[in-house]
């Protein structure tokens, strides 16, 4: 009984204790403005805890805070992820992973599929659909020589003495967010509505922030003709979206078309195969409404179900 205390009249451990005298005092925890609900993987939530602290204590120490940095590489390079630090021109200040970068101007950096990783992390920064500024890229693991898939989350900081520095960290062999794909969909569709057909190649375009990986922003109308095909670099082969059926007879777009009657978006869980196992996969389609010309039509990708354990 000698680890446990009374508070109003209940027997509390003393971790506890601490938490309701938090509670009581109304100390506020550090990351009540940061909403990590969209996730669903535990090491995406981690990653962007970690980086958040990061820009926390620049926020809050300013430049003062790179020594510690510095000194302290084995706390911001975990297995997995690591920090780096870059001002608003894209001039690398700090890297926990590759320590060489340090001082050099990576602003028209790219990866091996010709992403400008530097200008997709500045352009993620200011749109407010993507409020952790993720982007997808190919990049080293370090002490390693080939590329791997990464996904980093960033924030933008500006110190005490007025410097405006963003902080970032990457995951390599990410878990494949619905968020992930939720962004890059609404955004397409926000520049669909703006530019119209002027909006169509950089949608299209590899080595923009609408493909990645595996995923592929495509367009098509409510009739099912495509519009920005999710294969192949051209329309000349028309397939009938509204017909396609997945391995197990279901019809996703069309089923997920009679919901938009009455959404502006939809999720819809399909069966597919893979290519790594000889069991079929869950896959989920999203799809959103934007106007083109004064026409309703709807943009959509595709990314792998998050499976447990998370």
């Amino acid at each position: 009984m000698s680890l446990l205390k009374r508070w109003g009249g209940f027997i509390v451990f003393p971790a506890a204790l601490l938490i309701l005298v938090m509670l009581a005092s109304g100390s506020k925890n550090k990351y009540e403005d940061l909403d990590l609900t969209m996730y669903q993987y535990r090491d995406t939530k981690e990653l962007v805890r970690f980086v958040y602290n990061a820009a926390l204590m620049l926020k809050k120490d300013g430049m003062k805070s790179m020594d510690y940095f510095r000194n302290n590489r084995n706390l911001f390079n975990n297995k997995g992820h690591y920090l780096y630090i870059y001002d608003m021109t894209g001039r690398n200040l700090y890297s926990a992973g590759m320590k060489s970068l340090e001082g050099k101007d990576l602003r028209n950096i790219t990866d091996r599929n010709g992403k400008k990783i530097t200008e997709l992390v500045l352009n993620a920064l200011k749109d407010k659909n993507n409020p952790h500024a993720w982007v997808h890229y190919s990049w080293w693991e370090p002490g390693k020589f080939y590329p791997v898939p990464k996904s980093s989350c960033h924030f933008k900081v500006k110190t005490p003495d007025g410097k405006e520095l963003y902080v970032g960290g990457g995951m390599d062999y990410p878990h494949e967010e619905k968020e992930f794909i939720r962004i890059v969909v609404d955004d397409a569709a926000l520049l669909i509505k703006k530019k119209g057909w002027e909006g169509f190649p950089e949608i299209s375009n590899p080595a923009s922030q609408y493909n990645y990986r595996d995923v592929r922003v495509f367009a098509f109308r409510p009739n099912g003709s495509i519009l920005i095909s999710p294969v192949i670099s051209n329309n000349f082969l028309q397939i009938k979206l509204l017909e396609c059926t997945d391995e197990v007879g279901h019809k996703p777009f069309a089923k997920a078309l009679k919901e938009l009657k009455s959404k502006n978006s939809v999720w819809e869980v399909f069966m597919a195969k893979n290519r790594y196992q000889r069991m079929l996969v869950k896959k989920c389609l999203y799809i959103r409404k934007t106007i083109l010309e004064g026409k309703e039509i709807f943009v959509a990708a595709i990314t792998d179900l998050p499976q447990p354990p998370y």
